[in-house]
């Protein structure tokens, strides 16, 4: 992989014994309309999946449930067998015929995901898995031990490297501590939706990693004039203010801005990296 740690802002974190650098890259949008099959230009997205590489990107964000199996199977033939590159998947959910998201969180179900994500990729051994356990807007309350347990053994087996959780609050993840060691936490942040601000403060307390999924907003773009004036200061584009203030709002936040195109790669990677003066970040504070 080519070296060019110094083109990434913020620095790595460590999860585990992994130690990365804190700008990765989220594969969703490499499937087609809605996250549900091929991509609309097959060659970009590959291009796209080697251009993150060269950049000096060193995790990148998946599921076999992206298409499904497409945007795994397109990394695979991309950039396999992944020389210094980590990937971290989830599981706990599949996609029906209609495109739907149904749950698939059954210890059975789990194990086979876990096996069907590794023959995707083409793994021995998953770097990270998440365990996908609320609705995409947020947790559902109740007991994850179940499905803590269920990956906690394919980890025993020495299917799975680190665990992490998506989608979960303070207490299932409590909770699932005391089953295994959780390195990373998976929820939907970004400076208009700051439910989790406790959550990113406690898991950087006790060295977990935060990574944002919408960063940008998601489905629903970011809209607020707050941040577009201060983008407008700073001669910066309000996405690029949003993915910057996710960067600085905490040492332990880690990023996974997707897309389908190089360009918009490379202005998320440069995004990332603005400075945001005190008072800006005291204004943006205000969105939430």
């Amino acid at each position: 992989m080519t070296d060019q740690t110094t083109t990434l802002p913020g620095g790595t974190y460590r999860i585990g014994d992994l130690e990365l650098h804190r700008v990765g890259y989220g594969a969703m949008q490499l499937a087609g309309p809605g996250v549900f099959g091929p991509p609309k230009d097959r060659d970009e997205a590959i291009a796209v999946l080697h251009e993150a590489v060269a950049l000096g990107i060193d995790h990148i964000d998946t599921s076999d449930f992206y298409g499904p199996y497409v945007v795994n199977e397109l990394i695979r033939e991309a950039l396999h067998p992944y020389d210094g590159l980590h990937l971290v998947t989830k599981v706990g959910a599949r996609r029906d015929e209609q495109g739907g998201w149904p749950h698939a969180r059954t210890p059975e179900e789990l194990r086979s995901a876990v096996h069907d994500n590794l023959e995707h990729l083409g793994l021995d051994t998953l770097d990270v898995v998440n365990l996908r356990m609320g609705a995409v807007d947020g947790p559902e309350p109740g007991s994850i031990a179940p499905q803590v347990e269920a990956l906690a053994e394919l980890q025993q087996q020495g299917l799975i490297r680190h665990i992490g959780l998506s989608t979960v609050d303070a207490d299932q993840l409590a909770e699932a501590q005391r089953i295994v060691d959780v390195v990373c936490v998976q929820n939907f942040y970004n400076i208009a939706n700051r439910q989790d601000d406790d959550l990113v403060d406690s898991c950087a307390e006790q060295g977990i990693a935060y990574v944002p999924y919408f960063p940008l907003g998601g489905f629903n773009p970011l809209q607020s004039s707050v941040l577009s004036d201060v983008a407008t200061r700073l001669d910066a584009t309000p996405m690029a203010v949003a993915l910057a203030w996710l960067l600085q709002r905490s040492p332990n936040v880690m990023l996974i801005p997707g897309t389908s195109s190089r360009a918009h790669l490379h202005e998320n990677v440069r995004g990332a990296g603005l400075e945001l003066s005190a008072d800006a970040v005291a204004e943006l504070d205000s969105i939430g």
